[in-house]
């Protein structure tokens, strides 16, 4: 398929939903509700921007994977709290919000949106992977700013990048990146190792920052081809980040491995939108009203019928 495929860092939209708006959106048993009703607005207003051929729920089935934690054991540790047992550790959801999460997951199904997760994996794995699933243009939504890696042109591959708000996103492409960072959307891994993002517990490497990393990465292209040179005395790179680099080699050896999301899972390509039948459309109304989803719903249905009903018109043989 070569339409416009939304990909949606789920779990970062439904904290930036739960966060703003009003948990006093309850269902008729009391069940907060806002997050639920804030995502299912997201959608229209995706929909209805950008008319996808599909979207895809990226979901976190893990989303602190013990295999980057090995690599690096400060990755998202801050986002942690110890049980009492003193071993197990769980992300840190509002206890409003836990009860939604699983509505959401309900809810976009409803509407035949596919929520995709995978074992070991985070959202941005999956995103990753299914970047390279599709052939037309792809449109990565999210506020995680590690996704930039996957911005690509030549692909018509962007991020709807949500700091300031969905109704608000910047579209990140090659030279948003440029202009924000002065690199290429393929060195952003490189980058962000070097200048390090307390976020995501990376510490990135002493006395290098932005301005650096820029101006390293600019130079020599990539993070490899900076270690030989930090390792070659008559190279150009001063004195303090040469030092920090040589001695940063361990941690950058995994960062790198760890910022970089994966392409490889074993996904099958999206499919498209699915026209929602009488069926559908019954049990989502009934979904709707049990849980109080009122205007949100509405305009998540309509925003999607708006997009298929068109193409599915078109595809019907003239009689």
């Amino acid at each position: 398929m070569t339409g416009r495929l939304i990909l949606l860092d789920t779990a970062s939209l439904y904290f930036r939903a739960f966060y703003g708006i009003p948990d006093s959106l309850k269902a008729p048993d009391g069940t907060p509700v806002n997050a639920v009703r804030g995502l299912l607005d997201f959608v229209a207003t995706l929909a209805t921007q950008y008319e996808p051929e599909a979207i895809v729920a990226c979901w976190d089935d893990d989303w602190r994977p013990q295999w980057r934690v090995d690599l690096l054991p400060s990755y998202k540790a801050h986002r942690v709290e110890e049980e009492t047992s003193g071993v197990d550790v769980e992300e840190e959801t509002p206890d409003a919000l836990s009860p939604q999460v699983p509505l959401i997951a309900e809810a976009l199904g409803l509407l035949g949106i596919p929520v995709v997760g995978a074992a070991e994996a985070e959202a941005d794995d999956v995103i990753g992977t299914l970047v390279h699933r599709w052939d037309g243009p792809v449109e990565v939504v999210t506020g995680d700013r590690d996704l930039f890696q996957v911005v690509d042109d030549s692909r018509g591959v962007r991020v709807l990048y949500t700091a300031r708000g969905v109704g608000k996103h910047d579209v990140v492409d090659a030279a948003w990146v440029r202009d924000k960072y002065g690199i290429e959307p393929h060195q952003y891994v490189d980058f962000a190792v070097m200048r390090g993002d307390a976020s995501d517990g990376l510490p990135g490497v002493a006395g290098i920052g932005d301005k650096t990393a820029a101006v390293l990465l600019g130079e020599f292209g990539d993070l490899e081809t900076i270690a030989a040179a930090a390792a070659d005395e008559t190279s150009s790179i001063k004195p303090r980040p040469r030092r920090s680099l040589l001695e940063s080699s361990d941690y950058i050896a995994s960062a790198v491995r760890v910022v970089r999301v994966r392409d490889d899972l074993a996904l099958a390509p999206p499919a498209a939108l699915p026209v929602f039948s009488e069926e559908q459309a019954a049990e989502f109304t009934t979904f709707a009203q049990t849980w109080g989803l009122g205007g949100s719903a509405d305009r998540a249905v309509a925003a999607l019928r708006a997009v298929v009903s068109p193409r599915h018109d078109r595809a019907e043989p003239s009689q």
